[in-house]
């Protein structure tokens, strides 16, 4: 049963001490000390201090990772009741590797204070006893502590910067991937946007058309007009049908063997206008600008063309006016349709449209509205001409 509050010691650590015990137990059984009874230094005689000490380091090891300040402090107790003793290698390699994890494992601040303090016990413990005794012998006193102490710290402080940076490069290394797939994600739904907007913009000024020519076809039960609805429904099924094919033709397509069929431009205007006129709406062109960048023309062609589907299918009888004017490097597009109630036949709408062309003019930095003026609906869309420039 496991005491609460009481560190669970890694099972490296356990092996490290059960095996530093045995090693100490059988340099005490061949009674191989490190010093021989008569020495001065030897206060302690006898095995029993110097198991005493191997006992305290061993179980100091079992802390090494979890609680490595506890151990380095019993581990530096345990090493000078070695030093009166006639001690043993093993119970100085695991002080050893005691202040090698105290580096490693224990706190930032800890772990530069051992630095120093034990760089300036080697520097003490070389100067002061030369400059006590004056024999070079005494030198050997800094070299001891520099060994057991500097030496362990100083590698697990290299030891942990390495870490350290290792870590720093694996957090970079997943914020890197992170922001990667954030642009990714962020690169998918602006083309699903922008694949939305082409598909509703192409797709659905035919599709209204179809819908409100049928609906007159069926509603009103002469040959004639039948006739006449049934030819332009055919005709908008048969160009939706090729816009279609187009926009899939380039989805589908990724390679570069083939040249994209062209962008609609401003020139095509009066294509669409005199399509739109076939439609059933009355339309006046007024177009006066000069070389417009491509996507500008894309998007006022786009906003144009949802314009006159709109009036289509929600306009009451009446003049729509379609004007372009290109001044002080901004392009300004105006559809102007009657506004009001109206009778014979609807198609519903979503309200994407008018998102769209919003998205549109904002992509490029322009400006959109939308909404009535009296008893007029009017679409106004600006869009600079020069990159940067506001609209």
């Amino acid at each position: 049963m496991a005491v609460r509050g009481l560190p669970r010691p890694h099972r490296f650590d356990v092996y490290v001490a059960a095996g530093g015990l045995l090693g100490g137990l059988l340099l005490a059984v061949l009674g191989l000390g490190t010093r021989p009874a008569k020495d001065p230094i030897v206060l302690l005689d006898g095995p029993w201090p110097v198991l005493a000490a191997l006992g305290v380091m061993a179980g100091c090891e079992v802390l090494r990772r979890v609680a490595p300040r506890t151990a380095l402090l019993a581990g530096t107790a345990a090493i000078v009741l070695d030093t009166c003793t006639q001690g043993s290698l093993v119970t100085v390699l695991m002080f050893t590797d005691l202040m090698y994890a105290a580096v490693l494992y224990g706190p930032l601040a800890s772990a530069r204070r051992i630095q120093w303090i034990t760089g300036l016990l080697t520097v003490a413990g070389t100067l002061v006893p030369f400059a006590v005794w004056r024999a070079p012998e005494t030198l050997l006193i800094g070299v001891v502590i520099g060994i057991v102490a500097y030496g362990p710290a100083a590698t697990g402080w290299i030891v942990r910067n390495h870490r350290d940076a290792a870590e720093a490069a694996r957090l970079r290394a997943e914020q890197t991937a992170l922001l990667a797939e954030m642009d990714r994600a962020q690169a998918v739904t602006s083309e699903r946007a922008r694949m939305a907007r082409e598909l509703h913009d192409m797709v659905a000024n035919h599709l209204s058309a179809i819908a409100i020519h049928s609906t007159a076809a069926l509603s009103i039960d002469e040959p004639g007009t039948s006739r006449q609805a049934l030819s332009v429904i055919r005709e908008n099924s048969v160009e939706g049908l090729a816009e279609m094919r187009r926009l899939i033709g380039i989805l589908r397509d990724g390679s570069e063997d083939h040249e994209p069929a062209a962008a609609p431009t401003l020139d095509g205007l009066a294509a669409l206008v005199g399509g739109a006129r076939a439609n059933g709406l009355d339309v006046a062109l007024h177009a006066e600008h000069g070389q417009v960048p491509a996507p500008v023309e894309l998007a006022a062609y786009r906003i144009v063309q949802e314009s006159l589907t709109n009036a289509l299918k929600h306009a009451p009888p009446g003049r729509v006016t379609v004007a372009l004017a290109q001044r002080d490097g901004v392009l300004d597009v105006r559809v102007r349709s009657p506004y009001g109630h109206r009778d014979g036949p609807r198609a519903p709408g979503s309200g994407a449209g008018l998102i769209g062309m919003r998205e549109r003019a904002a992509l490029l930095g322009g400006a959109f509205d939308a909404g009535p003026e009296g008893a007029h609906w009017t679409v106004r869309a600006t869009f600079p001409l020069a990159e940067g420039e506001p609209a």
